[in-house]
């Protein structure tokens, strides 16, 4: 009997009822979903965001690294430092490797000069970057200090950085400026030739693993820096640093709101010193007076008063509108002109061009501008290069004031020839002054010397270098011809030499040194008034030697004198600009003969008599 076969059969099917076979071909098919959306999955990423992951790869184990450019030196001109670099460890965090942003914040303020504070809210704020800067150019203690910290390796960094110094201190400070911690030039020569100085920066392309090691660099992704190059300068350091000393000692005794000089060579133009006070130190830039920042040697705008009278006359005698042996009646002090009248400090009645400039008679003055009518008044102010800029290779310059000559009057016949109704640059009024110690050419002063083989940018006959970086225009250093020589020799020799043996710069006398110059004492319009003032000036004082031939030039400018006294160009700025002279004389003296002696003047100022 076959009674087991329909028990096994039965069995099996109550084993296997449908829904428990709906229940396995369910999970097999979410299974076999599940392994089709993986692979889906990888094929996708493998595929079309292959190059996506590959870039996220790159960027958490390939970073870019700076590496700064060596600015060029700033020199004399006999190679002494004026500014420099030097190389200093600067540190940085990894703030996404940071675990512990306060403790590490805590812990650095211990040892470095950086408030916990702050730095813990810069980690936080910056916590999924890379790189964030703690401290930049710390000492050799300073980084040791933190290293014993003993932070971990991959949660910091030190980056090799080039810092600025200026070995002369607060000397010629307005000449060079400033670089900041970003090695951007600001003032000075460091401002405007920022694209030769600061050279430029390389990269360099690195890889490091998991713990933020480098374990190889790109070369061929790799840039060198292109370093800086060294400028040779026109200044001399010892002319500079005794100008330096006269004028803390003018600003010590007489208390002005600010002052300035210049020290020239008239041939050609070359800046041996320039000094403007208030001063600043390069090297100790936290409490520097706003006012400090400004180089009045190119800034200050002031009406040159007496100053500017030899430019009249040699204009009026280079024309034949006057003769050097004539006489002006000066009608003894009171001069009527239309409906004003002028007068002069003294009464003086017939005096010979000499004489009028000696005795800086205003009367004198507009007596010969009346010749010249306004439209030679004019030409003559603009051909000495007034309401322009010079050229010079400084940021800042401004051009002065020059009104249009539309806008001059039968009034202006007046005041321009005794220096009013225009105002000047220090740097103007000396490059003018200049044109007459030369023999009449109108030169371009600068401060840098030619482009050497060496690299260093040195004397620029190569001035189209200058042009190019400043946009000057020409680039010749002699912009025109102005005078013969013979009429620059009578005024230097003659009536310019008698100011200061018997005229209102007898204090500028040299012993032993033929001296020539000119004062000036101007009153300063009252903003609130509009008219001049009884109390404010402008003193200044131009001198040069040796009469015969020229060799150096200076200017001092004060600016409003506080200390009760006699306050006249003759009294303040002269005695200063005389003891300056002296030492500018007897440097140029020192100098190599190829630099002493100005043969190119010599044959330049024989072209023009002939």
């Amino acid at each position: 009997m076959n009674v087991e076969q329909p028990l096994s059969s039965n069995l099996c099917t109550s084993n296997m009822n449908p829904p428990s076979l709906w229940r396995v071909r369910i999970l097999a098919f979410l299974m076999f979903a599940g392994w089709i959306a993986m692979l889906g999955r990888l094929i996708h990423i493998q595929g079309s965001q292959r190059e996506l992951m590959n870039h996220r790869v790159a960027r958490q184990s390939t970073f870019r690294e700076v590496i700064p450019a060596r600015p060029g030196e700033i020199l004399d001109r006999n190679g002494y430092v004026l500014a420099m670099t030097v190389t200093r460890d600067s540190l940085y965090a990894i703030p996404d490797a940071i675990e512990e942003p306060w403790d590490f914040a805590w812990k650095v303020s211990s040892v470095l000069d950086v408030n916990a504070d702050e730095l813990y809210k810069r980690l936080t704020e910056n916590s999924d970057k890379q790189f964030l800067w703690i401290r930049r150019r710390i000492t050799d203690q300073q980084l040791q200090a933190f290293q014993q910290l003993d932070f971990p390796r991959r949660t910091w960094g030190i980056r090799r950085e080039y810092l600025r110094q200026y070995p002369q201190g607060a000397s010629a400070a307005h000449v060079l400026g400033v670089r900041d911690i970003d090695n951007v030039g600001r003032g000075g020569l460091e401002e405007s030739l920022q694209q030769v100085i600061r050279g430029e920066d390389g990269t360099r392309v690195m890889t490091r693993d998991a713990r933020g090691i480098v374990i190889e660099v790109a070369a061929e992704r790799s840039q060198a820096p292109q370093h800086g190059r060294s400028i040779m300068t026109t200044i001399d350091l010892l002319t500079q640093i005794e100008t330096e000393r006269q004028m803390d000692q003018l600003v010590q005794d007489w208390k002005p709101k600010g002052a300035c000089a210049i020290v020239i060579r008239p041939e050609d133009g070359q800046v041996f010193a320039m000094v403007s006070r208030p001063a600043f130190d390069p090297n100790l830039l936290r409490d520097v007076a706003p006012e400090a920042w400004k180089n009045l040697a190119v800034s200050a705008v002031f009406e040159p008063g007496s100053t500017f009278k030899p430019f009249v006359t040699g204009w009026a005698l280079q024309h034949d509108m006057i003769q050097k042996d004539e006489v002006i009646n000066c009608a003894w002090g009171r001069y009527r002109m239309g409906k004003r009248t002028l007068n002069d400090h003294h009464a003086y009645g017939d005096l010979n061009i000499e004489d009028i400039l000696v005795k800086s008679s205003n009367i004198g003055m507009a007596r010969i501008a009346e010749r010249m009518k306004l439209q030679g008044l004019y030409e003559a102010t603009v051909s000495f290069g007034f309401g322009r800029t010079t050229g010079i290779e400084l940021p800042g310059e401004l051009p002065g004031i020059l009104r249009p000559l539309s806008r001059w009057d039968d009034y202006s016949l007046g005041s321009v020839p005794m220096g009013q109704e225009l105002a000047v640059t220090p740097l103007q009024l000396i490059t003018a002054h200049a044109a007459l110690a030369n023999g009449g050419r109108l030169v371009r002063p600068h401060l840098l010397t030619d482009v050497s083989n060496s690299g260093v940018i040195a004397s620029p006959d190569a001035r189209d270098y200058s042009s190019a970086v400043f946009n000057s225009g020409s680039a010749s250093r002699v912009e025109s011809d102005l005078l013969d020589g013979s009429v620059c020799d009578w005024l230097v020799q003659g009536p310019m030499r008698q100011v200061v043996e018997r005229g209102t710069g007898k204090t500028a006398r040299i012993k032993g040194l033929s001296v020539f110059g000119k004062t000036g004492t101007a009153q300063k319009l009252d903003p609130q008034t509009g008219t001049y003032s009884d109390s404010a000036w402008v003193l200044s004082f131009v001198c040069g030697a040796p009469a015969e031939n020229p060799q150096a030039l200076v200017l001092v400018m004060v600016d409003e004198p506080t200390v009760p006294g006699s306050h006249y160009g003759g009294t303040i700025a002269a005695p200063t600009a005389s003891a300056i002279l002296r030492f500018a004389v007897d440097r140029m003296n020192r100098l190599s003969p190829a630099e002493s002696s100005p043969q190119s003047a010599d044959s330049g100022r024989s072209s023009l008599r002939e």
